[in-house]
């Protein structure tokens, strides 16, 4: 029997858009303010985990083809090298270095290498997080 689930896929397209905006928000605020990778990832993997509620799984894996084992594992390996980078540099590992670069539209921004550690935690929590999800939800069926 399948279940016509019009209204919540509705919703989820819109919310789903609010979610990743906010993920976005939390991710970039985190070294300045509340927030980070880790909290970033999170509010990100619930962005797809309501994906994979609203719509059956195999059409979120035909429109997002990504296997979340490898994007966990290249996580880890850019939060790894961010902090090896350093070493290069004769600096202890995970130091961090910055600058400020004039962008247009944007004015004069902080760049920090803080932000490469913060995107390889993010990617890790996502494929943890949905990967846990999924694998709990094939154990169902």
């Amino acid at each position: 029997m399948k279940i016509n689930d019009v209204i919540l896929q509705s919703i989820t397209k819109v919310v789903v858009f609010i979610i990743l905006t906010l993920a976005l928000y939390l991710f970039f605020s985190g070294h300045h303010a509340p927030g980070g990778g880790f909290i970033g990832g999170l509010v990100l993997a619930s962005a797809f985990v309501l994906l994979y509620l609203a719509f059956d799984t195999e059409t979120i894996e035909k429109s997002i083809p990504l296997d979340f084992k490898i994007v966990a594992a290249f996580g880890a390996l850019l939060a790894v090298a961010s902090g090896t980078g350093a070493l290069l540099f004769g600096a202890p590992f995970l130091s961090q270095s910055f600058a400020y670069v004039q962008l247009p539209f944007f004015g004069k921004v902080e760049l920090t290498t803080i932000t490469i550690f913060e995107a390889g935690v993010a990617l890790t929590v996502v494929g943890v997080v949905v990967t846990i999800i999924l694998s709990i939800s094939k154990d169902v069926e």
